[in-house]
């Protein structure tokens, strides 16, 4: 069952006659999973891509291998270009990109430990890249992640009554 918030992001987005689609790393489609299950998700939910594995974000999302080397597959740059390639492969309102950490043996170090998430928005009207670090279980940190997400989206919308 979606949270409140998901729920309430997919109504927003449905009142402004919107849709959205993801590319999702360490949230591996649970983020789409939880949009699918709103009552409005037949109205806004384009799709999405699992690109867990730095292949697919080279071969299907077109990632730079430079990038990814320079940065890591975890980071607000890679991030930003899945949702760059996410706005254009499903032509959508919205376009989310997520890459993170939500289990050690990624690129985590001092300064992102396990639980940094990044987060890069696009909606017609606002580019939002946000960086946080939640605390728990992998599942948590995913749920955590989601609902973020959500509240950001909300408050892009927001910003244009």
């Amino acid at each position: 069952m979606p949270s409140e918030i998901v729920t309430k992001c997919s109504k927003t987005i449905a009142a402004k006659q919107w849709n959205i689609a993801f590319a999702e790393s360490a949230t591996a489609g649970r983020m789409a999973a939880e949009f699918s299950m709103t009552e409005k998700s037949g109205d806004i939910l384009r799709g999405g891509i699992v690109c867990y594995e730095i292949f697919v974000k080279e071969q299907i999302l077109n990632v730079p291998h430079s990038i990814i080397e320079k940065c890591t597959p975890e980071s607000a740059d890679v991030t930003k270009i899945l949702a760059q390639q996410t706005l254009k492969i499903f032509n959508s309102k919205i376009a989310v990109g997520i890459t993170g950490l939500t289990t050690p043996g990624g690129s985590e170090t001092e300064e992102k430990p396990v639980g940094t998430m990044f987060i890069h928005i696009i909606t017609p009207n606002d580019k939002i890249s946000h960086r946080e670090v939640f605390k728990g279980s992998p599942e948590e940190i995913v749920l955590q992640t989601i609902d973020k997400t959500a509240q950001l989206i909300i408050e892009s919308i927001a910003k244009l009554k």
